[in-house]
């Protein structure tokens, strides 16, 4: 029997009339709470951006309509210097020293620098994140085990572990490189530790969680017939695991190479620390050139760690160990 109830929803019976009303009570507290909590961020930025102002002497929203007069100004005297500087070309300005513009007020570069010298600085760099995502993906991957609950239980060593990972990513590279520079002086050698102990907090976390979500039934089977704990993970988790492990280790790559430029601007060595000397002598030719090769090598990292996570998550008989 049809319920009498006007409406588009007439037709209902009263149990489904109870439905559709308690769906549309839903609906109405889902979109209260989404505006509750787009007010509250609003009111919060609004809040944290006035405070910044505030306390900032130099009065950031102030001083904001002036943002781009760097990018403006910084610019070389000859646009095709930039490419000049890459190549190695003559220059008009070339004559082995600096040469002072005084309606501009600064510098312009005199001297072009020669590519395949800042391919070694770039390759430094490269070698930094690449050898510290090895490391710390090598720890990561011996830890991690001990820290998923579905093989340690939610004991003092799931405990003692996680907190571990924690610590190790709470701090910056850039700041754990800093700290290093007491121990290591300036250098690479900082550069990577700095970035490997940040690599161990971040891969961690995420490959416990990864076994944490993998099938137990490979576990439980080995477990029947006498496995230990070793064999159980080696040839009940790994195997699963694997493509995974390996995609967020690629990912982690192109952040590494991200984060070692960061740090050779501060003495990790690499083409940071050539930026950062370009940077601050007023040479906007080499300053864009570096940019430019940076943009070119950094989407060549992205596109080759990509395909390789598309290839090894595709595959479903990835194997560890042969």
């Amino acid at each position: 029997m049809t319920s009498s109830i006007a409406g588009p929803h007439r037709d209902l019976t009263p149990a489904g009339q109870a439905i559709h009303e308690h769906y549309r009570g839903l609906l109405r507290t889902r979109r209260s709470y989404s505006v509750l909590a787009v007010g509250t961020i609003a009111v919060f930025l609004v809040g944290a951006l006035w405070f910044a102002n505030a306390a900032n002497a130099g009065k950031f929203l102030d001083r904001l309509p002036y943002f781009f007069d760097f990018f403006i100004h910084f610019v070389p005297n000859d646009p095709l210097e930039i490419f000049r500087a890459m190549f190695d070309l003559p220059s008009p300005y070339a004559d082995g020293s600096q040469k002072y513009d005084y309606p501009e007020g600064r510098f312009y570069l005199t001297e072009s620098f020669y590519l395949p010298e800042y391919f070694y600085e770039l390759l430094i760099t490269v070698n930094i994140a690449v050898l510290a995502t090895l490391t710390g993906a090598g720890i990561a991957f011996v830890l991690c085990f001990f820290a998923a609950t579905n093989l340690v239980g939610a004991g003092p060593v799931r405990f003692v572990f996680r907190r571990t990972f924690e610590l190790l990513r709470a701090f910056p590279e850039i700041v754990i490189a800093g700290l290093l520079v007491a121990i290591f002086s300036i250098g690479p050698i900082g550069a990577i530790v700095a970035i490997a102990v940040h690599t161990v907090g971040a891969l961690g976390k995420l490959f416990y969680e990864v076994v944490e979500n993998a099938d137990m039934k490979p576990d439980e089977g080995l477990r029947a017939v006498g496995g230990s704990w070793l064999e159980r993970v080696r040839y009940g988790m790994v195997p699963q695991v694997m493509p995974n492990f390996v995609s967020y280790a690629l990912l982690r790559t192109e952040i590494n190479v991200r984060a070692s430029t960061i740090i050779g601007a501060v003495g990790g060595g690499g083409i940071g620390e050539t930026f950062r000397r370009s940077l601050s002598n007023d040479h906007p030719a080499k300053t864009y050139a570096i940019i430019i090769l940076l943009f070119l090598t950094i989407l060549a990292i992205d596109w080759l760690s990509g395909h390789l996570r598309r290839k090894l998550v595709g595959q479903a008989a990835f194997q560890f160990g042969g």
